[in-house]
This record gives structure tokens, C-alpha cells and sequence, in this order.
């Protein structure tokens, strides 16, 4: 997500989704603002923010310094707009490589500037961010090391949603026929599967670090409206969840029911 946003499951109880990945608002940035946020979500991938003088570049390398000295493990992200900035951020600082709508783009600055370096693809679509890295890592004249790629990101697949369009690897095609959430869901399948065909994938998901999202009963059935079948994932979303000890976990399509229930059957939560 981005910083100035948030998050979109906050009306849908049985929804948690944790913030890998914090992205800065490129139009409207703000360090100060972003770290409070940093704080406040914890992300595993921090985009600090766009380097387009010495001057952003020696403080964003400075708030990225003290980021690491706190959590090595995360990736921090900065992104060069100008080349002084190759030379002012440190090594350990991953650089963000901007292919997307970008005013400056990778190949302004040179793609060898970012040979030998940790790199996170920024933007474009999967077959797009695929191209750069065979830029960033394919032997070149120069013989420069490859990059290490650390990760890419792309959020156009959401904003094609809402025009009715999911991504596939043959090209964006119509989906009329599925909601908002569905189609981004089923452009995030068809994305997976274009990495997994170019064996760029990795060992382990977030879902297996962090658990599912979504809570899901012992029986998908709603509890306050006669055992009625759960039909959806959306639905099972917008239920509430709890367990107890005579029954297991259980869904109910209201909190007020719940409550109701709960007391009426006297159920202990576990």
C-alpha cells in the first residue's frame, strides 16, 4: 500500500492483511510523515522516497541507514533520479529501478548504474519488469556484474479492475462477467503464473509467513440464518468469525447476532 492511503479492508471484519510492501506518495512526499507510518505498519519492503539532488539523496541514505541499523533484514528501498545519487547511496541501501510513469525512467540514468547493486523493479507490468531484468542481469559489452534483483511491484492490474479488464499473459482481456475483486484476483493468478513459467517465483509465499487473510469457520455455513451456505469469498470476508470450545469456529453474518447467539447458547470463546 501507500503511505497516504489506507487500507482497503478496513469495513471487512473478517479481513487482515498485512503491509508488506510501504510505498511513498512520489507527488506529494514527505520523510517525516512516511517513517510514522513506517512505524505504524511495519513493512517488510520500505520505498523511502525519489532522490533527484545530492541533498535528497544524502538524506534519504541517512533515514535509510538508521532504518537498517534498527532492522537489517528489511529491504530499503531509494530511488535514483539523478546520477549523483548512485555514489551517495550506501550498498545496502536496495535501489528502486523506475520503469513505470516515472518522469525519469531507468534508462535515462543508464542501466549499468545499477549493475552490481540491490535492485527493486518499480512499476510496469510483469512482461515489461521481465525486460528489465534481462537488462539488469544478461551479459553486457561492459562485462558489468548483474544486478541483484531483489523483488518488482505493479498496481496497474487494480486500476484496470474498474475498468473491467484483468491482465493476462496474452494482454489485458474484459471481465464484465467478474466484480472488482475478482478481477484483480484473477489478474494476481495470471501474474503468478507468468513468473512461475520464467522460474522467478520464490521458495517460500507471504501467506506461508503470515497466514491467510481471511479466518475461515470449521463449516462454511452462516450460524444465524439457519446453516445457509457461505457462497462467496467476499462473503466470507464481510463475516464474524470467532471459536469456542463445544464448537470449533463459527461465522455469523452480524456482530449484533453473534452477541445474540453467544449469550442464548451460552458459547465460551476459546
Amino acid at each position: 500500500m501507500r503511505e497516504d492511503y489506507t487500507q482497503q479492508t478496513d469495513d471487512l471484519p473478517n479481513a487482515e492483511v498485512p503491509t508488506i510492501f510501504l510505498d511513498n506518495d512520489f507527488r506529494d512526499p514527505d520523510l517525516d510523515r512516511y517513517l510514522e507510518k513506517f512505524e505504524e505498519y511495519d513493512p517488510s519492503i520500505a520505498v523511502l522516497g525519489d532522490a533527484y539532488t545530492r541533498g535528497e539523496a544524502r538524506e534519504l541514505n541517512r533515514a535509510a541507514s538508521e532504518v537498517l541499523m534498527e532492522a537489517a533484514y528489511k529491504e530499503v528501498v531509494v530511488v535514483p533520479k539523478c546520477e549523483e545519487a548512485f555514489d551517495i547511496l550506501d550498498r545496502d541501501v536496495t535501489l528502486g529501478v523506475p520503469i513505470g510513469y516515472s518522469d525519469i525512467q531507468a534508462e535515462d540514468l543508464g542501466w549499468s548504474n545499477y549493475r552490481d547493486r540491490k535492485v527493486h523493479i518499480l512499476g510496469a507490468a510483469p512482461d515489461k519488469a521481465f525486460d528489465a531484468i534481462q537488462k539488469l542481469t544478461q551479459p553486457n559489452l561492459q562485462n558489468d556484474p548483474p544486478a541483484d534483483v531483489r523483488g518488482v511491484d505493479y498496481n496497474g492490474f487494480q486500476k484496470a479492475a474498474y475498468v473491467g479488464e484483468y491482465w493476462s499473459r496474452d494482454g489485458y482481456k474484459p471481465a464484465d462477467h467478474l466484480s472488482i475483486r475478482e478481477t484483480v484476483r484473477k489478474s494476481l493468478e495470471e501474474i503468478k503464473e507468468f513468473w512461475v513459467e520464467k522460474e522467478i517465483w520464490p521458495d517460500i509465499e507471504p501467506v506461508e509467513i503470515y497466514g491467510d487473510a481471511v479466518d475461515e469457520p470449521d463449516e462454511l455455513l452462516w450460524m444465524d440464518d439457519g446453516g445457509d451456505p457461505i457462497g462467496s469469498r467476499e462473503g466470507l470476508e464481510q463475516a464474524y468469525v470467532d471459536e469456542y470450545e463445544k464448537y470449533g469456529k463459527m461465522a455469523f453474518r452480524s456482530e449484533s447476532q453473534k452477541k445474540f447467539i453467544e449469550y442464548r447458547e451460552g458459547l465460551e470463546k476459546v
